[in-house]
């Protein structure tokens, strides 16, 4: 890879952990502070309230037990038990595992340090959940898997305008992901806004780590341990 190419990787990373570290902070303090972004918290509770329908809860449900604690991670390790076999390294596959094993870690670690209330249960449409909401795991999940399993998909391809609709995907995935645990009455905004922010910076990590153990600029010693794939020349082209 072109040195700069390397440098506006790094560049990316260290953006994507700035942006997302300051909107969680700039999140938090507006729930601790009940204003600024919270603020919208309930209007977008009322707005949501009045667009169930039969066919759109039976969509959300199912869109919150794809992105649920059970289903995800069976997704998720049949994903990395076939990436691994099909691309015959582990590199890859364990950073995807590794972002989603941390996201899981910090939201935990925050719902207990937040400790904030979910919406009223009697607004709950699929199940009574008295546990904290503050960031939403489901949401957290489903960042973490789409845009960390994006970007270690298409850094590996040439091919710019598939990397552009792969990310498109994800923030589509994304947004349903959060929209259904809105409408099913488990979350407000600001929690799922929380976990967007706490993905931006797993993501960033990820992009720092994988460009320093597996780009290489011309002429540069290979150092370490590196499957074929992760050698440039093989798999990794372009900026991705």
């Amino acid at each position: 890879m072109d040195p700069a190419d390397r440098r506006g990787l790094y560049r990316a990373a260290i953006i994507l952990v700035v942006a997302g570290v300051a909107l969680f902070i700039a999140t938090l303090a507006s729930v601790l502070q009940a204003d600024g972004l919270s603020a919208a918290d309930v209007p977008v509770r009322d707005w949501l309230l009045g667009l169930r329908s039969d066919v759109g809860t039976a969509v959300m449900i199912f869109l919150a037990v794809v992105f649920g604690p059970i289903a995800l991670p069976i997704i998720v390790l049949v994903v990395i038990l076939v990436w691994g076999f099909a691309a015959k390294h582990a590199w890859r596959p364990i950073l995807l595992a590794s972002a989603m094993i941390t996201g899981v870690i910090i939201s935990q670690v925050i719902l207990q340090i937040v400790r904030r209330s979910r919406p009223p249960v009697d607004q709950m449409l699929f199940g009574i959940d008295h546990t904290f909401s503050f960031p939403s795991g489901h949401v957290l999940g489903a960042c973490d898997f789409l845009l960390v399993g994006a970007f270690l998909i298409f850094s590996r391809r040439s091919n710019r305008a598939a990397a552009l609709l792969g990310f498109a995907g994800a923030g589509l995935g994304i947004l349903l992901a959060a929209l259904s645990r809105l409408y099913l009455g488990y979350h407000w905004l600001s929690d799922a806004l929380a976990s967007v922010s706490l993905s931006l910076v797993i993501l960033g990590g990820v992009i720092a780590l994988d460009t320093w153990r597996t780009v290489r600029v011309p002429g540069e010693r290979i150092t370490g341990v590196l499957s074929k794939a992760d050698v440039p020349g093989s798999e990794l082209q372009g900026g991705g």
